[in-house]
């Protein structure tokens, strides 16, 4: 690939900021205490149902990883906004992704409300959906984007894939192939509500770090240059990274299949959706970590930036799944009259 100059690192170290910004001001994640959403009936079981689910459907429609990421995203901030009952969570979900996908995808990719309802096996009639998209929209100030775990993974892999002598080892696996494949270990912490407590950034340069400790020894200062730019904090960074190494650890022996016919990856049929990762991360390294952040220099690292996100590659044949999608505004749906048994959403009450 071409070096293309400092264009491109400031275009990467733009992207960077302001998704650290959106994140900053529209992240919100639902709390659990004592096995329960607080003021609900929903247990983290059901969450993370509700999340594999949201996979589920993504995979189904053929949508973008990214419109999963978003889904989530607009599910974790009205679940953290609203009082929601278990018996329409479900409802809730399937709106989220019909959001995201009219945020994400083209127009001809989104099947009608209709073909999704049935489909789906969500139970919900496309009218209720339409009421649902109201009430979410009204919660959310029809401000649906923010910046999710799966754009940052995106971003850290166009920083450090064709940084000199760093990943250089998967010489089988072409880069939009490689960033499909940590998409589905992102995925698969994702649906895990123990992650919850963790931003998106935070968790995404964890499943850089273990792929990159995996497959070079220069790992270190990559990681040390990130961590600044990411502004990570080191405590959650080292806390992050443990426990998504115990839960990618157990699926070890999971081997992900590249598909060309649907460009994507899957795991055997006997695995559990979304969940898996083709290799064995490398142990927890908290001390070393921390030596990492506490020595990064005030000036930062010389950083080598290739071609933009959307053309990162230069494939012959683009993986929808290495890119950023430019994410445009969500259109208002044309909502018509229903009698749906959807009450509206009540806010929390606070303490």
């Amino acid at each position: 690939m071409k070096y293309t100059g400092i264009s491109e690192s400031q275009h990467l170290s733009f992207l960077l900021e302001n998704a650290l910004a959106t994140e900053a001001r529209l992240s919100k994640v639902p709390a659990f205490q004592n096995c329960m959403l607080k003021g609900t009936d929903i247990t983290p079981q059901h969450y993370e149902e509700a999340v594999l689910w949201i996979g589920k459907l993504s995979s189904q429609f053929q949508f973008n990883p990214e419109t999963f990421g978003l889904a989530v995203s607009i599910l974790n901030r009205i679940l953290a906004s609203v009082k929601a009952q278990l018996k329409y969570l479900r409802c809730i979900a399937v709106t989220c992704v019909v959001l995201a996908a009219k945020t994400n995808e083209e127009d001809e990719v989104i099947p009608s409300l209709k073909k999704l309802a049935v489909q789906s096996g969500c139970k919900c009639s496309p009218a209720e959906i339409l009421r649902m998209e109201r009430i979410i929209l009204d919660k959310l100030h029809w401000d649906l984007y923010t910046a999710t775990p799966v754009d940052f993974l995106n971003i850290f892999h166009a920083v450090v894939m064709y940084r000199p002598h760093v990943l250089t080892g998967p010489a089988q696996m072409n880069p939009s192939r490689h960033v499909a494949f940590l998409t589905r270990q992102l995925q698969h912490c994702m649906a895990r509500h123990q992650v919850l407590q963790f931003k998106g950034s935070t968790l995404a340069l964890v499943i850089i770090t273990l792929e990159l400790e995996k497959l070079t020894p220069d790992w270190f200062p990559v990681i040390t240059d990130l961590l600044k730019k990411a502004q990570v904090d080191s405590t959650q960074f080292i806390h992050c990274k443990e426990m998504v190494d115990q839960l990618l650890r157990p699926e070890s022996n999971t081997v992900y299949i590249f598909d060309p016919a649907n460009q994507y990856v899957r795991a055997p049929t006997h695995s559990r959706p979304l969940i898996g990762s083709g290799v064995i991360p490398s142990p927890s390294a908290a001390a070393t970590l921390n030596c990492a952040v506490e020595g990064m220099h005030e000036d930062g690292m010389e950083t080598d930036f290739y071609d933009g996100l959307r053309y990162l590659y230069k494939e012959d044949s683009v993986f929808e799944s290495g890119m950023l999608s430019n994410s445009g505004v969500c259109c208002r749906p044309k909502l018509e009259s229903c009698n749906s048994p959807c009450p509206p959403l009540q806010a929390p009450e606070i303490d």
